[in-house]
C-alpha cells in the first residue's frame, strides 16, 4: 500500500469503517510484533479516524491492536509522541468507554502527560455508560479540585451519573454549578436534567426545566414524555407527545412512541393506542423492535391479545425481549396453550429462553388440569440448567401450590440452595392457602437455621395460621421477630398484630400494642381492636372504643360496623345495635353487606325475637346465607321453637344438602322438645343420606412440638393413655356433681317407634 493513510482516512470519511480497518490490519506492521521493526507512517489523523472507527463498531480487540501499534510507533513516527497526544488520547478513552471497558479509559487518562476539558469530559462519560457512575461523581469532583472548568458534556454526563444514583441532592448541586458557569441554558445539560428530575419523582421540576428551554430537541421530548410515562403521569406523557406533533418541528422516533404506547397501556386507552398505532405506520416504525414490542405491549395491557399478537408478528425481526413480552402476555391471562404455541414458534426461530421466559410460561399454570405442562417445564428447564436460577425456583414453587400440588411445592422448596425472602414468602402462603396452620408454624420455626430474613408478607402468613391454631406463644415469637427485624413501625405488620392478638384471646397484649402505635394508628387498627372486644364478649369496652374512635373524626369502615353490631349482639343491645345498623349508610356511606345483616340476625334471636330476626331476614334486599339460617337455628333450640328451627334447618339444607350441623342442630331441638319421632326420623334421614357429623378437631403445644387431637381418633401413638385419662376426668366431673343434660338412651326407649330406630342405632346414640 503506497500511501496507507490516504487509503485509510478515504476509506473512513466515506462510511466503510470495516474497510478502514481491513486496510490497516493489511499494513505489514500491523502486528504487534513487528511493529517495532518497520513502524508503519501513520499520521496522528490516521489514528484517530482508526480509533473512532473501533469506537463506532464496538470491536474492543480492533481497538487494542491500533492502541498497541499507536504505541509502539510512537517513537519512529513523522508525528513524534503520538502516544503521549491529548486528541488522541481522548479518542482512546472514548472507545474504551463505548467498548464497555471503562478500567482501560481510566489507564489511558491516568498516563496522559497534559489533560484538557475534553479528557476530563471523556472519562467520566465512560464510566456512566458502564455503570460506573459513583466513580464518575468523584472524576467529576476532581476534575473541579484540579481547577479545570466543566464543559457541557462533563457536565452532562455529571447529571446523568446523578440519575443513575437516584441522588438529587447531587444532582441539585450539579445544576446550581451549571447556572454559576453559564452553562445551565445548554441544551446536553437541560436535556439530562430533565431526565434525572423526571426518573427520580420529581416531575413538575422536569417539567418545569422543559418548559424553559427555547430549541428543544428530540432528547428533550423524549425525556419528558418518558417521565411522565414512567411515574405514573399517562395522560400528561400522551397530551406532551400531543403536543410535539401539533408543533411539527420533529418527527417521532422509535423512542417517543415507545413512551406513549406505554403510557397508553397503563390507563387502558385503547383508543388513544389505536390512534397512535396509526401514526406510527405513517412514520414507518410500527416494525421496529423498540417501537412495535412497546405496541404489542400495550394491545396486551388494554386485553386486546389478538391485536397485541398482529403487531407483534409485523416485527421485522423480534428479540427475545419481544418474545418474552408476548409470550409473557397470553400466560398473565391464562391462555396456557396460547403460550406455549408462541414458545414454540420462539424455539423454531433460533432463540434459546430464558428465565423469564419459563417464569412466563409457569404464571400461566394454574389449576390440576395444567399440572402436566407445569411438569413439562420444570423439566425443561432443568435440562437448560436454569434451575439453579433463584428467582425460577421460586416461580415453580407457586405454580406447583397454585396446581394444588403442595407436596411438590415442598420439594421446590427444600431443594433451594439460596432462599430468599420470594422463597419464604411463597412457601408460606402456599401452606397458608392450602390450610396448612402447623406447616406454617413448623416452617417458621426452621427460620432461625436459616440466613433470610422475613417480611411482612411471610410475617402476616405466620401470623394468620397462629390465629387460625390459636397459638398466642408462635404470635409472640412473631412480635419479637419484627421488633429485632425492624419491622415494629410497619403499620399493616402492627394491625395484623392487634387483630392476632385479639383472636388468641389476648386482648391486654392488643391494646398494648394499639396504645403503642400512638398517630400511626388508621381504621384498619381500631376495627381490630373493636372486633376482637366484640367477640370475647367485652361489648362496654367495644362500644367505648368505636365512641373514641369517632371522637377523634375517624371514619369508621365495614369491619368496624361488624365489631360494633356483634358486641350489641353479645350483651343483648337490641335498641342500639339496631340504631347503629340504620347509620351505616345515611352517615357513613357504607352500604350494609351479608356480614352486617347477619349480626342484625344475631342480635334478634339471641334476645328471643325469633319473629323478627325471620322477617328481617325476608326482607334483605338478597339471599340468605347457610351463617344466617344456623344463627336462627341455634337461637330456635335455645328457646325451644321448633317450628323455627325446622324453617331454619330447611334453609340451610336447600343451600347444602349435606350439611351435618344443620340436622344435628334440628334434632337437638327435637330432643330437647321430646318430639322423639322427629328425632329418630331425621337420624336415620341422615344415615340414608350418608351425612355425618364433622369430627372436633384440637391442638396442644407439648414440649416444643404440636400435637393434634380429633375426636374418637385412635391413631394417636398414645391412643390407650389418652382415653384412659379422659375416663378419669369424666369420673372426676361426675363424683363433683356433673350431670349429662339428657340422658338420650332412656328417653329413646320410652318414647320413639321402634319401626324407626333400631338396635345398633341405639347402640351408636345411647
Amino acid at each position: 500500500m503506497q500511501n496507507p493513510n490516504g487509503t485509510i482516512l478515504q476509506l473512513y470519511h466515506a462510511g466503510r469503517l470495516a474497510a478502514a480497518l481491513r486496510a490497516f490490519e493489511s499494513l505489514p506492521s500491523s502486528s504487534p510484533a513487528s511493529a517495532a521493526a518497520a513502524p508503519a507512517p501513520l499520521t496522528a489523523a490516521t489514528y484517530a479516524a482508526l480509533v473512532s472507527a473501533c469506537s463506532r463498531l464496538r470491536s474492543l480487540p480492533q481497538g487494542r491492536r491500533v492502541h498497541r501499534h499507536l504505541v509502539a510507533s510512537s517513537s519512529s513516527s513523522p508525528d513524534a509522541q503520538l502516544a503521549g497526544n491529548t486528541v488522541l488520547g481522548n479518542h482512546l478513552i472514548t472507545m474504551y468507554g463505548r467498548c464497555a471497558a471503562p478500567d482501560s479509559a481510566r489507564q489511558v487518562f491516568d498516563e496522559m502527560p497534559a489533560r484538557n476539558p475534553v479528557s476530563w469530559a471523556s472519562v467520566i462519560a465512560a464510566h456512566v455508560q458502564n455503570g460506573r457512575a459513583g466513580d464518575a461523581l468523584g472524576l467529576f469532583s476532581s476534575m473541579l479540585w484540579s481547577g479545570t472548568a466543566a464543559d457541557q458534556f462533563a457536565l452532562g454526563s455529571a447529571v446523568r451519573a446523578c440519575t443513575e444514583l437516584g441522588d438529587v441532592g447531587t444532582g441539585r448541586q450539579v445544576h446550581a454549578h451549571a447556572l454559576k458557569s453559564e452553562r445551565g441554558s445548554d441544551l446536553i445539560v437541560q436535556n439530562a436534567l430533565v431526565t434525572m428530575y423526571s426518573k427520580n419523582g420529581l416531575v413538575d421540576d422536569g417539567f418545569m426545566l422543559f418548559e424553559r428551554i427555547k430549541d428543544k430537541d428530540l432528547i428533550s421530548w423524549g425525556s419528558i414524555i418518558a417521565g411522565f410515562a414512567q411515574q405514573g403521569f399517562e395522560m400528561e406523557a400522551l397530551q406532551v407527545f400531543r403536543e410535539m406533533i401539533v408543533e411539527g418541528s420533529h418527527h417521532p422516533n422509535e423512542f417517543h412512541f415507545g413512551s406513549a404506547f406505554r403510557a397508553c397501556g397503563a390507563v387502558g386507552s385503547w383508543e388513544y393506542g389505536e390512534q397512535i398505532h396509526g401514526l406510527s405506520i405513517k412514520y414507518r416504525l410500527d416494525r421496529d423492535l423498540y417501537a412495535g414490542c412497546s405496541l404489542s405491549d400495550m394491545y396486551a395491557r388494554c386485553k386486546n391479545l389478538d391485536s397485541a399478537r398482529v403487531a407483534f408478528y409485523r416485527i421485522e425481526a423480534p428479540d427475545l425481549v419481544s418474545w418474552n413480552s408476548i409470550v409473557n402476555a397470553y400466560s398473565v391471562e391464562g391462555l396456557l396453550s396460547e403460550a406455549l404455541v408462541l414458545f414454540s414458534e420462539m424455539r423454531d426461530s433460533g432463540l434459546r429462553p430464558d428465565g423469564i421466559t419459563v417464569r412466563g410460561l409457569l404464571c400461566a399454570c394454574v389449576g390440576r388440569d395444567a399440572l402436566y405442562h407445569g411438569r413439562l417445564i420444570h423439566s425443561y428447564l432443568v435440562k437448560l440448567g436454569l434451575d439453579g436460577d433463584v428467582s425460577v425456583c421460586n416461580s415453580l414453587l407457586s405454580m406447583y401450590a397454585r396446581c394444588s400440588d403442595l407436596p411438590s411445592a415442598m420439594d421446590v422448596f427444600h431443594e433451594i440452595k439460596d432462599q430468599d425472602v420470594v422463597t419464604w414468602n411463597s412457601i408460606l402462603t402456599a401452606c397458608a392457602q392450602h390450610n396448612h396452620p402447623e406447616e406454617v408454624l413448623k416452617l417458621f420455626s426452621l427460620l432461625n437455621k436459616s440466613e433470610p430474613s422475613l417480611d411482612r408478607i411471610s410475617l402476616n402468613n405466620v401470623l394468620s395460621a397462629s390465629a387460625e391454631l390459636g397459638y398466642f406463644e408462635m404470635v409472640k415469637q412473631v412480635h419479637a421477630y419484627a421488633f429485632k427485624a425492624g419491622l415494629v413501625d410497619d403499620r399493616m405488620l402492627s394491625n395484623t398484630l392487634i387483630d392476632t392478638y385479639a383472636k388468641c384471646g389476648s386482648l391486654d397484649d392488643a391494646m398494648r400494642l394499639f396504645e403503642i402505635m400512638g398517630n400511626n394508628r388508621d381504621v384498619f387498627s381500631w376495627s381490630s381492636l373493636i372486633v376482637g372486644y366484640a367477640q370475647f364478649g367485652y361489648a362496654k369496652e367495644a362500644l367505648d372504643l368505636f365512641s373514641r374512635m369517632r371522637s377523634l373524626g375517624i371514619r369508621p369502615n365495614h369491619v368496624t360496623f361488624i365489631g360494633v353490631l356483634t358486641a350489641c349482639s353479645r350483651v343483648g343491645f337490641v335498641n342500639e345495635g339496631c340504631y347503629y345498623y340504620s347509620i351505616m349508610e345515611p352517615e357513613y356511606g357504607i352500604v350494609p353487606t351479608r356480614e352486617h345483616c347477619s349480626c342484625i340476625v344475631d342480635l334478634l334471636a339471641r334476645a328471643g325475637k325469633l319473629t323478627e330476626a325471620a322477617n328481617f331476614i325476608d326482607q334483605m334486599p338478597f339471599e340468605p346465607d347457610i351463617i344466617m339460617w344456623k344463627t336462627l337455628l341455634a337461637a330456635s333450640k335455645m328457646h325451644n321453637d321448633m317450628e323455627m328451627g325446622k324453617r331454619a334447618a330447611e334453609g340451610i339444607l336447600n343451600i347444602d344438602p349435606s350439611h351435618s350441623a344443620a340436622y344435628v342442630l334440628l334434632c337437638n331441638i327435637y330432643a330437647a322438645s321430646g318430639n322423639w319421632n322427629e328425632f329418630a326420623r331425621l337420624k336415620k334421614a341422615m344415615r340414608t343420606s350418608g351425612v355425618k357429623k364433622s369430627p372436633g378437631k384440637s391442638w396442644v403445644k407439648l414440649k416444643g412440638e404440636l400435637k393434634v387431637f380429633i375426636v374418637e381418633d385412635r391413631s394417636h401413638p398414645e391412643s390407650e393413655e389418652i382415653y384412659a385419662m379422659l375416663e378419669l376426668i369424666g369420673m372426676e366431673m361426675i363424683k363433683a356433681g356433673y350431670v349429662p343434660k339428657h340422658s338420650w338412651k332412656h328417653a329413646i326407649v320410652d318414647h320413639i317407634d321402634s319401626d324407626l330406630f333400631n338396635e345398633e342405632m341405639l347402640a351408636e346414640y345411647g
